[in-house]
């Protein structure tokens, strides 16, 4: 019997140990590793900028050309101010929504996106021409739609109200139904499209049966929650307790952007 627990407990030992040693190496790994991820991923923002800004090509230096035609800074959505301590580059949105200490708590009839908080801070990017002058702004975009939160990124034209380009980088929608999101064809039929109406609010649809206002774009099929929720988000976003204050400053030469 002592013999048996003897056994026992070297094999229990044993398991002990490759567990141990296998959590050290699984760690390590995960630590080496982070650097390489968080390269990859501010890369793939990148990308995900130069797309909506309309200037992503087939044969494009992403690093290179996003150094030359994108200009970021860090701005707070509480006081419309520039935080130059705050690095651009290494900034996130996601954390600082996620975060109680950047970010506000949203009551439901001001919360049409369905997002819960909204950050106190955003990262801005200011597109430029090849001559340097800046030509538009890039901003992010998140709200529910049918399965889970549709993050994206929409520019601007330097009116700060006519639609550049806009991507979906991020969703769960169902595949060729709400999924349609990030169609290029669909994606196309943003550009040109204004935000505001001439009263200065608001005024973006998605709407069925045939867009044909300045204001509209067409719902996807088969996607009524999703072309909802893109609606809802935009509107939101675009208002008053979104990007609405900074734009209108900027319309107006206000905001020290450089």
């Amino acid at each position: 019997m002592a013999k048996k627990n003897e056994s026992l407990g070297k094999t229990v030992g044993v398991v002990l140990a490759l567990c141990l040693v296998c959590s050290i190496i699984v760690s390590g790994a995960a630590i080496g590793l982070k650097p390489m991820q968080e390269k990859n991923a501010a890369l793939d923002m990148q990308k995900n900028v130069l797309d909506a800004a309309g200037i992503l090509k087939a044969d494009t230096n992403i690093t290179e050309t996003y150094n030359q035609r994108i200009d970021t800074m860090v701005v707070s959505l509480e006081d419309l101010s520039v935080k130059d301590e705050i690095n651009p580059t290494s900034f996130s949105n996601r954390k600082a929504a996620g975060d109680s200490e950047t970010s506000s708590k949203l009551d439901k009839k001001n919360d049409p996106a369905g997002l819960g908080t909204r950050e106190d801070l955003t990262q801005l990017y200011f597109i430029k021409d090849e001559s340097g002058d800046r030509t538009g702004l890039v901003l992010h975009i998140r709200g529910q739609g049918l399965w889970g939160t549709m993050y994206g990124l929409l520019a601007l034209k330097d009116d700060y109200d006519t639609v550049k380009g806009v991507t979906f980088y991020e969703h769960s929608e169902t595949p060729g139904l709400g999924g349609e999101i990030t169609n290029p064809n669909w994606v196309k039929t943003w550009e040109g499209k204004e935000v505001y109406g001439e009263d200065g609010n608001v005024q973006f649809e998605v709407v069925k049966g045939g867009a044909k206002g300045a204001h509209e774009i067409d719902a996807l099929s088969g996607a009524t929650l999703t072309s909802n929720g893109v609606e809802y988000l935009v509107q939101f976003w675009m208002g008053e307790n979104g990007y609405g204050p900074l734009l209108k400053k900027l319309r107006e030469g206000e905001l020290n952007n450089g």
